[in-house]
Formats: C-alpha cells, sequence, structure tokens
C-alpha cells in the first residue's frame, strides 16, 4: 500500500510540473539510480548494478528522445551528444567491474543539474529549456 501512495504521488508530481522542473526530476532519478548501482558494485551485485544502470540509460535515453532538434539549436545538439557520451560511458560501466566510469557520469549529471536547477527556479529563464514533447517525457517516468 505504501509503495502505490509513493507512485501515485510522484505521477501527481511529475503530470503538474513545468517542464523545466520536470527535467530537474529525470536527471534526480538517474543520479539516485547511479548511487545504487554504484552501491549494488560495491557489494558484489552485478545484477543490481546493471538494474540500476539500465534504469538510469532508460531516463537518458527518454531524455534524448524528447529533444526538439528543429527548435531547440544548439543547446539542444550539445545535449545529445551529452546524453549519448553518458549512454556509452555507462554501458561501459555495465561491463567493467570499475565504477569510475559510474562516478563520472553521477558528477557531470549533477553538475548539469545544479544548472536545470537554477533555469526552472527563474520563471523568466524557462524559454531557455529545449523544446521537448513533455507528454512522452511524463508518460515514461519510473523513478
Amino acid at each position: 500500500m505504501n509503495g502505490y501512495g509513493q507512485r501515485q504521488y510522484r505521477h501527481t508530481q511529475v503530470t503538474t510540473t513545468d517542464k523545466g522542473r520536470l527535467i530537474v526530476l529525470l536527471y534526480e532519478g538517474a543520479i539516485r539510480f547511479l548511487h545504487q548501482a554504484r552501491e549494488c558494485a560495491e557489494a558484489g551485485d552485478v545484477a543490481g548494478k546493471c538494474n540500476y544502470i539500465n534504469r538510469a540509460l532508460d531516463i537518458i535515453a527518454e531524455l534524448n528522445q524528447s529533444l526538439n532538434m528543429n527548435e531547440g539549436g544548439e543547446l539542444s545538439t550539445n545535449l545529445r551528444r551529452l546524453y549519448l557520451f553518458w549512454s556509452e560511458h555507462l554501458i561501459q560501466a555495465k561491463i567493467k567491474k570499475d565504477t569510475k566510469q559510474i562516478d563520472e557520469v553521477i558528477q557531470m549529471l549533477s553538475s548539469l543539474n545544479d544548472a536545470w536547477s537554477t533555469v526552472a527556479s527563474q520563471p523568466e529563464a524557462q524559454d531557455a529549456v529545449p523544446k521537448t514533447d513533455g507528454q512522452n517525457v511524463r508518460a515514461q517516468i519510473t523513478v
């Protein structure tokens, strides 16, 4: 019952938020999953590590797919490159026992999340948020 309530709360939070805050929520989810993946890796839980990396990869793929390359300009192009870089890094992290790639992606995600948090907190800066198909992003969140 408790899990159901948490899922409903998260669903309501995601479906009623603006796109800047939604991006922050997605980044926070990916960061959380990668911390869990790192913990699993340290504990020798390979299946758990791969599961949490896959969940972070799902978020990154959704962020990538939601970019509007026609209207997003250089920002969308750079974000796409970054999302692809993170994905490649995390795929390598699934293969290797070293957690260095996970740590590097967490660090980059955290830095960019700080920037998104600033943008999301300033209504006048919402125009800087890349154009996305918010409905698709909201439908895919399972954090």
